[in-house]
């Protein structure tokens, strides 16, 4: 019965703590979705592969979105032509590289400020590498599901960042099959909120006006947000409180101490707990006193980028053999940089 009481309090108290963070981020996110103008900010970025990559990983800072949100923006990315550098180096960075994520690392290790320096660095080198390398395949058709690559062949045909549904009436494609967030639209059925932006919301004379229409929109991404997120939340830190008092000590001892098996035990685990990134600091603070620091970063670094909860998300947009590339070169790149830093940092 103590055990039982000691885990309720543990799980209280991470999830007391980390939930600000998971509403402010889900917040700025749902703004950022429905007022930014995403056409001019890809008309800006540079094509050159590396200055892309570059420029692709840090978009983090404009788009504070979790692994969950950064996924219908880079597929909306591709679907205005931005590179597959830029966008791939969004997708593996925006989780990590925000102000959001950053504040609640902090937050959680302010005894440790090299932990978020290190995530921050290694997030970095990670996403530009992969964009990199994703960069010789210039035609991201291959790599997409084939109903994603015909919509991007038809939105080619058309004038740039003069994309939006009402000038797609010819597109054969069933809304209700596709995973994503679904509002009622005027006249011509329902409307995907991942793929709308400012550019979209027109003012006519029958349709209330233009920010009315974005509170609502703004209004109900955040509820299913939190809905989705804080499942999540909820089973991470209800996984992290069982692990800390169920689990015989000297199992996780003997896990923690191991420069190797440390590593590996935690990124396994950022794999499958698939907490959101907004939070996963507080999660990674749990273990903080059994495991060492270089396995917390591979933690930090590899749950953002690749866990289960985002495989499933990205088959929304890419082949399967794209998300193994993914995952293999995500995670060989994480283990390495932080068995670096367990060496020589």
């Amino acid at each position: 019965m103590t055990q039982l009481h000691n885990a309720f309090t543990l799980f209280l108290s991470l999830l007391v703590e980390a939930f600000p963070f998971l509403l402010l981020g889900v917040s700025l996110s749902s703004a950022l979705l429905l007022f930014i103008d995403e056409g001019k900010l890809i008309a800006s970025l540079p094509k050159n592969p590396l200055l892309g990559a570059i420029a692709g990983s840090c978009i983090g800072f404009l788009f504070p979105v979790c692994e969950c949100g950064n996924v219908p923006v880079a597929r909306r990315f591709l679907m205005q032509g931005l590179p597959n550098s830029a966008a791939i180096g969004f997708l593996l960075a925006a989780p990590t590289i925000n102000p959001i994520v950053i504040w609640s690392t902090w937050v959680a290790f302010r005894g440790q400020p090299e932990i978020v320096f290190y995530r921050i660095l290694f997030s970095l080198i990670i996403a530009i590498t992969i964009g990199c390398i994703f960069s010789v395949q210039k035609d991201p058709r291959p790599m997409l599901q084939p109903l994603l690559a015909q919509r991007i062949t038809q939105l080619s045909r058309q004038p740039r960042f003069a994309r939006s549904r009402k000038q797609e009436p010819n597109l054969k494609e069933s809304m209700l099959l596709q995973s994503g967030t679904f509002l009622l639209g005027t006249g011509n059925g329902p409307m995907r909120l991942d793929e709308m932006s400012a550019a979209t919301l027109t003012l006519t004379r029958d349709q209330p006006s233009v920010m009315g229409r974005r509170l609502k929109l703004f209004i109900e991404n955040v509820t299913q947000e939190l809905r989705e997120l804080g499942g999540m939340l909820i089973l991470g830190s209800a996984i992290a409180a069982c692990l800390q008092v169920f689990v015989p000590r000297e199992i996780v001892l003997s896990l923690g101490q191991g420069t190797i098996s440390s590593i590996l035990a935690m990124m396994l685990l950022a794999a499958i707990v698939s907490i959101c990134s907004t939070v996963d600091a507080f999660f990674a603070l749990s273990f903080a006193s059994t495991f060492t620091t270089s396995s917390l970063l591979g933690f930090l670094v590899f749950g953002p980028m690749i866990d289960i909860k985002a495989i499933g998300l990205m088959l929304s947009i890419f082949q399967p053999r794209m998300i193994v590339y993914l995952f293999a070169l995500a995670a060989q790149l994480t283990f390495i940089l932080a068995l670096f830093h367990s060496y020589f940092l």
